[in-house]
């Protein structure tokens, strides 16, 4: 039995990761911080790059990292409910999931997840055995230490960057700063490089500088995904997203959570506004600085998702969200492959071409697609494509694939 208000939620996830990601496929890594490198913005730049800070940026990664969490979890107790060592079925699927991710990162694209969520779901399932609050205060606590941490290591680049705005910085401050900057700039153009290169040129760029840069990722992410995967098991375990909870208490959680996160998002972004989005502050602010109120609008959304299931369910876009979130696997690396062929030199070649505001349209063109096919899809087959594949190589076995229909015959 599926859990569909977690599809639908999923699917709100992987629609929303493709607005944040946009930036990546499509220009230098200094473009998701700030809409005027690596060139000058438009007005209409400025506030396309606010709305994606604003409703976007890090609440999706939060959503989707805690509905990976939960899906572990749900896939963990169901195995073992049908008499089944679900913890070894889970380690063989993340390992496996670890090689997705490797290679997506290989062939396609440096910004993939899925090593980064196998390798922290291998660490989630040594607390799959707790209850709902000490695993919530476990992730709180390594949360905290762990953004503080982040934050603190940014302080010192970010305290020089306002004294030079400022022109209050010694000279040795100011050289130090300046060839940061420099340096990226620099990699802003050997990314551009690299990513118009061949296919071939480019998997080489990328296997050839930097073959480990997955578990780099690991290095840097994995107290902060940990922390989100054990929230969405606490969820899962809760009955939040069976519909277990008071209907009051989803309430209080959708209207602070969303309230709560929104206001310091809105005071950050006039902010960074205003003071022209210095580089390092926009680093850490994004990385680590707004975690809480990512978190927190994160959670807001979910528990909104959770009140409205049952009515969006009913409707057209409901079940066709519930069906994206249902082939989020397939729709996640099916972005990538249509986005890097939009933007890569192996096919369009249109890296570096496009502001934050002129990027919008190929956002739209990836959800229209995330909700079109699945819907037809999954009236013949049981699971996505991706998905069927994963699984079978977890079961060491190829799985039931299409659906069988039984057409009933009158007798005369």
């Amino acid at each position: 039995m599926r859990l569909r208000t977690l599809d639908l939620i999923r699917g709100v996830a992987v629609l929303g990761i493709l607005a944040v990601n946009i930036a990546n496929f499509a220009s230098p890594d200094s473009a998701t911080v700030s809409p005027d490198l690596p060139h000058p913005g438009t007005t209409a730049d400025h506030w396309a790059f606010a709305a994606t800070l604003v409703f976007f940026e890090g609440k999706m990664r939060a959503l989707f990292s805690m509905l990976f969490g939960a899906s572990l979890l749900l896939f963990v107790d169901r195995q073992d409910h049908a008499g089944r060592s679900g913890t070894a079925l889970q380690v063989r699927r993340l390992a496996w999931l670890a090689v997705f991710g490797y290679l997506h990162f290989a062939l396609l694209w440096d910004g993939d997840i899925l090593f980064l969520y196998a390798c922290v779901g291998l660490g989630a399932l040594l607390l799959r055995g707790s209850t709902p609050l000490p695993m919530a205060m476990t992730a709180v606590l390594l949360f905290t230490v762990w953004q503080s941490w982040g934050a603190a290591t940014w302080l010192p680049s970010v305290m020089i960057e306002a004294q030079v705005a400022a022109n209050t910085a010694t000279a040795s401050e100011q050289r130090d700063h300046a060839a940061q900057i420099a340096g990226r700039r620099a990699t802003d153009a050997q990314d551009a490089a690299d990513t118009l290169a061949p296919l071939g040129g480019e998997i080489d760029a990328r296997l050839t500088s930097n073959a480990a840069y997955p578990l780099e990722v690991v290095a840097y992410n994995w107290g902060e995904t940990l922390s989100y995967v054990l929230i969405g098991m606490a969820l899962l375990r809760s009955g939040f997203l069976s519909g277990a909870w008071p209907r009051r208490r989803v309430c209080l959680l959708a209207v602070g959570g969303l309230g709560a996160g929104l206001v310091p998002t809105l005071a950050f972004a006039a902010w960074a506004q205003a003071h022209h989005y210095p580089e390092f502050a926009m680093h850490m602010m994004l990385s680590y600085g707004l975690a809480f109120p990512h978190l927190l609008m994160a959670l807001g959304y979910a528990a909104a998702l959770v009140l409205a299931a049952p009515w969006l369910l009913r409707t057209r876009i409901g079940q066709r969200i519930e069906a994206a979130g249902r082939t989020a696997f397939s729709n996640y690396l099916g972005t990538t492959l249509i986005m890097t062929g939009i933007f890569s030199g192996w096919g369009l070649g249109l890296f570096g071409r496009f502001g934050a505001a002129a990027l919008w349209p190929f956002v739209l063109l990836g959800w229209g697609l995330m909700l079109a096919w699945p819907v037809r899809w999954l009236a013949r087959y049981r699971m996505g494509p991706l998905e069927w594949l994963w699984r079978s190589l977890t079961e060491r076995r190829l799985m039931p694939f299409r659906r069988t229909i039984a057409i009933a015959r009158n007798s005369h």
